[in-house]
């Protein structure tokens, strides 16, 4: 039996001057609850079929995943380890997998998943799961419900062997830099943390000037140093030590250590290049500026507007360290800047030989000495800017060979140039020993906060050479 809802003819719109007629939709009584409800197969409303078949029956609701607190990873039979991050697309998949055979068996189809936003700390999983399934004369019923993964703490094989013995380890990479900052080594381990290839390392140790990676294999080691040799100018030495010796079955067990120095030229660094290497370049320098630093070592002339790639292994060959670095650097203020004669581009950016006439700024109204430089900045520097670069008139070089009297020309050489904005908020920042200073008041007795040495008020000079005792202070106050 049907019924059906309709709305009168007489009903006209006389904004257009005709009839219209609402479409209606076939109704029919449920054979349970006897309520109106759309037709379908099984002529039963929704309410009455859930509560007649619960399709989610039998379906697992609880599940235990094993995890691996160490590593972050999660055991799958029979004995693979995966590491998953928490709350990831890989994590939903891997727990969905867990529920393939159940929800075969149960001939339900998966529709979609969502995990429930948790605790880390809880060692719960929560997956909202839809699932479908055919129930009375071809009626598709579908419905939601929770899945609860609870993580059971089970450490893996290669995390059992580095707790059971840490010396456990087959190789080593060291890898050093004898310079006084870290700046390369800060910058190679962002590539290293960025591309994950030291995911395979047993322990990872902060040394002096430099970094040690263990391994569990020599094959991880030796993958390790074809990404370090992609990324920095490097030399290795490797060495093997004998640990064990079986000599029925003849088996050798060793220990590899690879040795592997960076190059100590870093970007915005001033070199000096010897006189064979300047002139096997085609006589480049022999005063340059290293502008950039990966596998290859870019250097600069700023007189001659020169560049050269050298690579790794032309430098192994014949070395140099840096004359001076980016600390040394000195700040000077732009008095004349003559006309561009040269344009050139170097890593993107343009440079343009000019004639200029700068000054220290912190000989600034101190006294009158300028200097008359060629710079490669020409084509960014304007009278009035700020520039940093490098003194070789009071630079203290304590290496013999070098004589920089046939090569100082000027007398200094820019770096970059230092914008005003930058500027003004280096100088709004206080310097950091200030939080000290202020947590020790008798430590600032004589100072200001600005940095500016404070006279000490002469009534308390004469008041601390004062010293009363009580005897003596009763006794003046009675006269």
């Amino acid at each position: 039996m049907s019924s059906s809802s309709c709305i009168p003819m007489e009903q006209e719109n006389h904004n257009h001057g005709m009839f219209t007629i609402h479409q209606t939709h076939n109704t029919v009584i449920c054979c349970v609850c006897s309520s109106l409800m759309k037709p379908n197969p099984s002529n039963i409303c929704a309410k009455c079929l859930i509560a007649k078949e619960n399709i989610t029956l039998g379906l697992f609701k609880k599940v235990t995943l094993i995890h691996c607190p160490e590593c972050k990873s999660y055991f799958q039979p029979p004995n693979t380890w995966i590491k998953l991050q928490f709350d990831s697309k890989e994590l939903l998949a891997f727990c969905l997998k867990k529920l393939e055979k159940n929800m075969k068996s149960k001939k339900v189809r998966l529709v979609n998943a969502h995990i429930i936003p948790t605790e880390p700390n809880s060692k719960r999983i929560k997956v909202k799961v839809y699932v479908q399934k055919e129930v009375l004369n071809g009626t598709i019923m579908e419905c939601s419900y929770d899945v609860e993964y609870v993580q059971h703490s089970h450490m893996c094989g290669a995390c059992t062997k580095v707790f059971a013995n840490p010396d456990q380890w087959v190789s080593v990479v060291q890898l050093r830099q004898h310079v006084s900052h870290m700046r390369t080594i800060l910058q190679l381990e962002q590539a290293i943390l960025k591309h994950g290839v030291a995911s395979n390392a047993l322990r990872i140790k902060q040394m002096e000037q430099g970094i040690d990676f263990f391994f569990t294999k020599e094959s991880y080691a030796r993958k390790f140093l074809d990404f370090i040799k992609g990324q920095v100018p490097v030399k290795i030495c490797d060495s093997k030590q004998l640990v064990s010796h079986d000599t029925k079955s003849n088996d050798y067990s060793y220990r590899y250590t690879f040795s592997v120095e960076i190059c100590p030229v870093c970007r915005e660094d001033l070199v000096f290049l010897p006189p064979k290497l300047s002139s096997s370049l085609g006589h480049l320098g022999p005063i340059v500026i290293c502008t950039k630093v990966t596998n290859v070592i870019s250097l600069f002339d700023p007189i001659t507007s020169t560049r050269f790639l050298l690579d790794g292994d032309m430098y192994w060959r014949a070395p140099f360290k840096s004359l001076l670095t980016s600390k040394e650097l000195v700040e000077y203020i732009v008095l004349d800047v003559e006309e561009v004669y040269s344009e050139v581009a170097i890593d993107g950016k343009k440079f343009g030989l000019a004639n200029a006439e700068v000054a220290r700024v912190k000989d600034w109204g101190k006294n009158d000495t300028r200097f008359n430089i060629k710079t490669h900045l020409g084509y960014l520097l304007q009278t009035g800017d700020y520039a940093l670069g490098y003194d070789l008139c009071g630079a203290n070089i304590n290496d013999d060979e070098i004589e920089l009297d046939e090569y100082v020309g000027g007398g200094a050489i820019l770096i970059k140039k230092r914008y005003e904005e930058k500027c003004q908020k280096r100088c709004r920042k206080p310097p950091p020993y200030l939080k000290d200073l202020e947590e020790m008041p008798d430590m600032m007795l004589g100072l200001s906060l600005g940095g500016e040495e404070l006279l000490p008020d002469p009534f308390y000079q004469q008041m601390g050479s004062l010293h009363l005792n009580d005897e003596e202070y009763e006794a003046k106050r009675r006269r």
